[in-house]
C-alpha cells in the first residue's frame, strides 16, 4: 500500500469540527492527507484498516476478495479526500466507501454464487409497512460468543438478504450506533432499525433451520 499513496493538494481547508461531523483528530489527519504527508496515510490505515477489513470480509466471505477490496477502498479514500467536506465523520465516510465497494464487488463477481434468502412478502426498503417493535435485547451474535458458534453465525449471515446482512454486521458485529449506520448507508434511522430487526429475524430462522438453534436465538 505504501507505494501506491497519492499526493493530495494541500490548499484545501477543513471546516471547524463544531460545524460538521469531523473531529479535531479527523481534521488533523485530513490536513496531513491533503498535504501528502506519508505519516498521515500510515495513521489512517492503522486506525481504520481492521474495521474496514472486518466489514468487507463479512460481506464477501472470502479473504482474498476482501483483501483486494480493502486495497481499493483506501485507494479510493486517498483519491477522494480532496472532495470530502466533513458532513459526516471520517470513519463513517470510509465505512460507506467500504460497504459500497464490497457490494459492487459482490454484484459483479458473485452473482452465480448468490444464495440469498429473501424475506417473505416484504421488499428490502419497505420500512414504513413494518411496525418497529422494541429491541428484544441481546442480538444473536451477542448470544454466541464461542468461536465455533460465531463461525456458524457468520456462515448463516452469508445466506440472508444482503441489505439486511449489512445492517446486522454494522450493528451487532461492528458495534456501530444507529446514527452511524444511517450515515454509512445513507438511509433514515427508521430504515436502519427496520433492516436490523428483519435481519436478526432472518438470521434466527436460518440458524434454526440449519443448526437447530430453536431457543437460543429467539
Amino acid at each position: 500500500m505504501g507505494q501506491q499513496f497519492l499526493r493530495m493538494p494541500g490548499n484545501l481547508s477543513i471546516l471547524a469540527s463544531a460545524q460538521n461531523g469531523v473531529s479535531d483528530e479527523d481534521a488533523r489527519i485530513l490536513r496531513g492527507l491533503r498535504s501528502g504527508i506519508e505519516s498521515a496515510y500510515e495513521e489512517l490505515i492503522d486506525r481504520y484498516q481492521g474495521g474496514v477489513y472486518g466489514i468487507v470480509f463479512r460481506l464477501l466471505g472470502n479473504q482474498n476478495d476482501a483483501s483486494d477490496v480493502v486495497q481499493e477502498v483506501f485507494l479510493k479514500v486517498f483519491r477522494s479526500v480532496g472532495s470530502f467536506r466533513g458532513q459526516s465523520s471520517l470513519k463513517t465516510w470510509i465505512y460507506r466507501i467500504a460497504v459500497n465497494e464490497a457490494h459492487n464487488h459482490r454484484r459483479w463477481f458473485s452473482r452465480h454464487c448468490c444464495r440469498e434468502v429473501a424475506v417473505e412478502g416484504q421488499s428490502a426498503d419497505h420500512a414504513d409497512s413494518l411496525k418497529l417493535a422494541a429491541d428484544p435485547g441481546r442480538s444473536p451474535f451477542e448470544q454466541a460468543l464461542e468461536s465455533e458458534n460465531r463461525t456458524l453465525i457468520e456462515q448463516a449471515l452469508d445466506k440472508i438478504n444482503p441489505v439486511f446482512r449489512t445492517a446486522v454486521i454494522l450493528r451487532d458485529i461492528e458495534n456501530l450506533s444507529y446514527e452511524e449506520i444511517a450515515d454509512i448507508l445513507q438511509v433514515s434511522l427508521g430504515t436502519v432499525k427496520s433492516r436490523i430487526l428483519r435481519g436478526r429475524d432472518a438470521l434466527r430462522r436460518e440458524l434454526t433451520l440449519e443448526h437447530g438453534f430453536a431457543e437460543a436465538f429467539i
